[in-house]
């Protein structure tokens, strides 16, 4: 049975199940929370005693995430959105337990509403409405997949991830770079490439660019603030733009001429169409810039309700699907298959990431007081946004920035934080969101679209010990001596 069907077949039972589970998991929180001794050292405003409980869901998914594409027993069964979405349920609802019995019941509801409404609906109507719009843009033809022609694919990513979103331009460049290179014996690493330019480093130079910077964005940091960290996303970008070219072209001379006559001999030149959805784009750019529910819209005396901006961002979309001829996405094999991938893994990351986060929060004298440099703010920050995902990471760093005011301070929402250090932070966040797949949200997405094109792409361990860490921590070393020392 195709995707969509058994999606459409089984979502009735599904939704019920999921609203079964939950509420099973509110009962049971409730009922465990109600029954415990509210002087227990569970509610120490300090590291909770259960923490090692309250990660194993967190853990779940990541375990799911990595191994069950890899079993032949769930294989199959894995690459449903809606089994995906039941698995993260299942994680999010052992989370609510545990937080309602170690916090009390209490704590649900501003717990669901800290990772739903405040951060995973911002996170996932940007991506969304980025990753609609840009489906609308086809750029059609078909070049020789040289190293030049490749290398300049990811130069124009890196160069306009920033302006359109590290989605917008995933889901702009990936399909025509798949169809170039589909005649390549070697692509792989051109798409584990374009994960770390186009799919998160080229995304540094402003808010709309990557979804942590535009968290950061939402708490009072500039718009335009970010423009300065131009040395750190030229400098990276351009190491690893030369790296892949001596890579591709060690890899081309591999390839015999048998291998590239046929791309030879089938060159078109690339066509746009659906040029209209760049206005569209620069709507979604502009709302996020100017639509704030905490400030008057600039020069009036209007000030936007709650979603306003997420609103708007949704009638971008409508308009984009309206004006966009339904040829362009057939053309461009547009389906919402990767994007509902990210918002059914995203919505249980967001809830069962809080324990974690928590611990963090909760230790954040103990990390401060050993950690208040720019370079342990970038490499924390970093590390674990290869693996808590980098938007909520980075929040949570911003937060503890705030704790240590030394040197330059930048008037954010409620109060301050140290330049440096939010330099620091936004970087690891960024950079090191292509560590790993479910690093940053475009990851997935890219992930999906060439896994529907038959590429193979490595496993979630693959990625790591084969790609990221072997190429990108010696540039990231690089980069931590050059401007964080």
């Amino acid at each position: 049975m195709h995707q969509d069907q058994y999606q459409k077949s089984k979502l009735p039972i599904f939704i019920f199940t999921t609203v079964i589970a939950l509420g099973i998991a509110g009962w049971l929180g409730w009922f465990l929370a109600a029954h415990h001794d509210g002087n227990s050292e569970h509610h120490e405003p300090h590291m909770p005693h259960l923490w090692q409980i309250g990660i194993l869901p967190f853990l779940g998914i990541l375990g799911a995430i990595a191994l069950l594409p890899l079993l032949n027993l769930t294989r199959h069964w894995w690459e449903y959105n809606i089994n995906r979405f039941f698995v993260a349920m299942c994680c999010s609802a052992a989370t609510i337990v545990f937080m309602a019995f170690t916090s009390g019941s209490d704590s649900i509801g501003p717990m669901l509403e800290h990772s739903i409404m405040k951060d995973f609906i911002p996170f996932i109507v940007l991506l969304f409405s980025l990753y609609v719009i840009s489906g609308g843009i086809y750029l059609s033809g078909d070049l020789a997949a040289s190293p030049r022609i490749n290398t300049s694919f990811l130069a124009i990513g890196a160069g306009i991830a920033s302006f359109i979103g590290t989605t917008g331009a995933s889901m702009l460049l990936i399909r025509p770079l798949l169809k170039t290179n589909s005649q390549r014996k070697y692509k792989v690493h051109t798409i584990v490439m374009f994960i770390f330019l186009v799919s998160n480093i080229g995304g540094t130079l402003l808010p709309i660019g990557d979804p942590p910077l535009f968290l950061g964005y939402l708490r009072g940091v500039p718009f335009m603030w970010t423009l300065g960290l131009w040395p750190m996303w030229a400098t990276t970008c351009g190491i690893l733009l030369v790296v892949y070219f001596v890579w591709d072209s060690m890899l081309y001379r591999k390839e015999s001429a048998r291998d590239h006559k046929p791309d030879e001999t089938h060159q078109q030149p690339l066509r746009l169409q659906g040029g209209i959805n760049f206005l569209w784009i620069g709507g979604i750019v502009a709302t996020a810039a100017l639509v704030d529910s905490t400030k008057p819209l600039i020069g009036t005396d209007w000030t936007p309700f709650p979603y306003c901006r997420e609103l708007f961002m949704l009638l971008f979309v409508v308009l984009s699907l309206k004006t966009t001829p339904e040829a362009i996405h057939k053309a461009n094999n547009f389906t919402y298959a990767a994007i509902l991938e990210v918002a059914a893994l995203f919505s249980g990351i967001f809830i069962a990431m809080q324990v974690p986060l928590a611990v963090l929060e909760a230790s954040g004298k103990a990390i401060t007081s050993t950690m208040n440099e720019p370079w342990h703010f970038f490499w924390s920050t970093g590390t674990l946004s290869g693996f808590l995902d980098n938007a909520p990471t980075y929040v949570v760093f911003f937060k503890l920035s705030q704790s240590i005011p030394e040197g330059e301070m930048l008037a954010v929402n409620n109060g301050s934080v140290p330049v440096l250090l939010l330099i620091a932070v936004s970087l690891g966040a960024v950079f090191m969101g292509a560590m790993t797949y479910i690093g940053n949200g475009p990851n997935f997405m890219v992930k999906a679209i060439a896994e529907q094109e038959g590429i193979e792409m490595p496993s979630f361990f693959g990625f790591m010990f084969k790609y990221s860490i072997p190429v990108l921590i010696p540039i990231f070393v690089l980069i931590t001596f050059l401007f964080l020392v």
